[in-house]
């Protein structure tokens, strides 16, 4: 396995819509487990292939609590096929979004079908954390940053910081 580079506001990758993976293989597999490894050293608990400027529709996530065993868990061309009235707010934060965090009201509960890491059809049921998490890293695979649910002054602010705080990390 191998940890891959994450990409930041404003590439413009990060606005690009995935597209479908068409079969499920070891190379699928290898850059599903890639990922993984990147999101658990960042650290997070979702990451899209967008943001490791793949541009296909697949995810991973854990949302296991500090402390807790580890529960990876793979969507290949993932969709919403059923979303609740009800809405929660998070303060979410993203790893394209380093260190800002802002809150975002979405449905929920969801349910979602989607293809596991052996190429399965799957559908199931999500609420809470894991339903606020699936739909972040979906909107990721549509082009759409969590940051785009808020002022485009907002907005503007954070991905200036966010810049500024890569240009002044570089090291040569």
């Amino acid at each position: 396995m191998a940890q891959l580079d994450i990409i930041n506001v404003p590439d413009p990758l990060l606005k690009t819509k995935s597209t479908p993976v068409d079969k499920v293989d070891a190379d699928v597999r290898r850059l599903l487990d890639d990922m993984l490894e990147t999101m658990y050293a960042a650290p997070g608990i979702g990451l899209a292939a967008i943001q490791v400027a793949v541009a296909k529709r697949m995810i991973v996530m854990d949302t296991a609590a500090e402390g807790e065993d580890k529960r990876p868990q793979f969507f290949i061309n993932p969709e919403v096929v059923w979303e609740s009235d009800e809405v929660n707010t998070y303060s979410e934060g993203c790893l394209s979004v380093p260190e800002h965090y802002a809150d975002v009201e979405r449905p929920a509960s969801v349910r979602v079908k989607y293809l596991d890491y052996d190429g399965n059809m799957q559908e199931d049921l999500m609420e809470g954390l894991n339903a606020t998490c699936i739909q972040h890293e979906i909107d990721h695979l549509n082009g759409v940053v969590f940051i785009d649910y808020l002022s485009r002054l907002k907005r503007n602010m954070i991905i200036k910081k966010v810049q500024k705080a890569t240009k002044d990390s570089v090291v040569l």
